[in-house]
């Protein structure tokens, strides 16, 4: 009796924050798409104005669980410029909570609005969230030959075009680090040493392509590149092992004391257009994440980022990155404001019968619409 209680109370610490998240979904919609209506009739830069406003609000709210909620404490490695600006985010990948990560960074720039993601083309199949990434400026790309050069310029293009603010948000290893799936890290491997690139132990081999074709299509438009690292504390294991980053689930079971995030700004005039060349810098900032120095190689001034954390044999350097990281907490004036106004849209909905019909009608519908939006302009 009691190690069900315990059980079913763990599960809770999941399933509130997961069901106010999701319990929005609709009223947030319904709000978004009355504006998308009104705004048909004015110019492009005041749809994205209120577009990134409405944004940030609900994003706002998710970091409410994902910090405030879970206690989580953020030591960030480096300095976050205080202005916004129009940038590329690219950061090892190790677990769906790295999306969350980006958000945090944006927010304590007060860019949060201003995120949009380049994701897997499988994500935009997810009910009404799929749909919405890519009205609110995302990208889906396929991995490999299969990969739409055409799509995806198109959009970021468009985007610049009518001056969206743009925190665009990229994973250049195309998919999650996991140290238990030794078949990806092998072919990953495999895939640097053929291509005569440096092998990477806690990083997977970066794959040049989206990167590349953001920085193409929006070079006129950015102002640098945001180069960061993540490691989640609850990764580190002893001794001197590395387990698998926290699913959105187990952070929000506050499984995770801390995240580091070394950051490190790099001006857009300092990164190489041309493919080989582009290609790599892009693998040199990775083996700066991950690489473990040969003594021949002492003279490089790499700071294996990830190789300390996990391995270090200085109990100093171990679980944490290079530098002095300073803690970043997060105030509850950035994030309750946003819980209390989406609950005070959702409520009015499950509190009366038809406003019920119009929660369940908005998944449904949202839904079914969105999927046929996604299937005709991919």
């Amino acid at each position: 009796m009691l190690l069900s209680l315990v059980v079913h109370t763990y599960s809770l610490r999941y399933w509130f924050p997961a069901t106010v998240m999701l319990g929005s979904a609709p009223a947030y919609l319904l709000s978004w798409g009355a504006w998308r209506l009104l705004s048909t009739v004015l110019p492009a830069r005041m749809y994205h104005k209120l577009d990134d406003r409405l944004y940030s609000m609900y994003q706002s709210m998710v970091l409410f669980f994902f910090e405030n909620y879970t206690g989580v404490e953020i030591i960030i490695y480096g300095d976050i410029p205080k202005n916004k600006e129009n940038v590329i985010y690219l950061s090892n990948h190790q677990c769906t909570a790295d999306w969350i990560i980006a958000d945090m960074l944006a927010i304590r720039q007060s860019a949060l609005g201003h995120v949009r993601y380049v994701l897997k083309d499988g994500l935009k199949w997810l009910p009404l969230y799929g749909w919405y990434f890519s009205q609110h400026g995302g990208a889906y790309v396929k991995r490999s030959a299969r990969f739409s050069e055409i799509a995806m310029k198109k959009k970021l293009y468009t985007q610049t075009q009518s001056g969206t603010p743009m925190y665009l948000v990229i994973f250049p290893e195309g998919t999650r680090y996991n140290p238990e799936l030794k078949n990806v890290i092998a072919d990953s491997q495999a895939f640097a040493t053929k291509e005569g690139l440096a092998v990477l132990k806690h990083t997977l081999t970066p794959r040049m392509k989206a990167s590349h074709i953001a920085l193409e299509a929006m070079k006129d438009h950015l102002h640098a590149v945001y180069d960061v690292t993540v490691a989640y504390e609850s990764t580190h294991k002893v001794p001197r092992q590395r387990k698998p980053a926290p699913s959105m689930p187990e952070f929000l079971c506050k499984e995770c004391p801390r995240v580091h995030i070394h950051f490190d700004r790099v001006d857009i005039k300092e990164i190489p257009s041309e493919p080989l060349f582009f290609r790599r810098w892009l693998h040199e900032r990775f083996e700066i994440k991950d690489r473990r120095l040969n003594s021949s190689e002492s003279n490089l001034s790499f700071q294996r980022l990830l190789t300390d954390f996990y391995e270090s044999e200085d109990d100093d350097k171990i679980c944490r990155f290079p530098g002095e990281g300073k803690p970043s907490p997060l105030l509850l004036s950035k994030t309750l404001p946003s819980v209390m106004i989406l609950g005070g849209l959702t409520l009015p909905l499950l509190l009366t019968e038809s406003g019920r019909r119009l929660y369940v009608r908005t998944w449904v519908y949202g839904t079914l619409l969105g999927w046929l939006w996604v299937s005709a302009f991919p």
